[in-house]
């Protein structure tokens, strides 16, 4: 399950993020890879390890922009 967070393409810092929060790790995993690589790009704006931290928990209970 946890693959994707050895993919060189997710940023060292979401990947902590996730680690830590089992929930948004099994809703990004879930994912279809464009999802994935969509929520990536949304987290190069983000510059704080508390701001990310705050993403990933929005992930966690499906607060995230839902792509089509």
């Amino acid at each position: 399950m946890d693959h994707y967070l050895s993919n060189p393409e997710i940023p060292m810092g979401l990947g902590m993020a996730l680690a830590q929060n089992v929930s948004a790790m099994e809703r990004f995993a879930a994912m279809s890879e464009q999802e994935q690589q969509q929520i990536v790009s949304l987290t190069h704006s983000i510059e704080s390890k508390s701001g990310m931290r705050d993403f990933v928990n929005q992930i966690a209970h499906g607060n995230y922009p839902k792509f089509q």
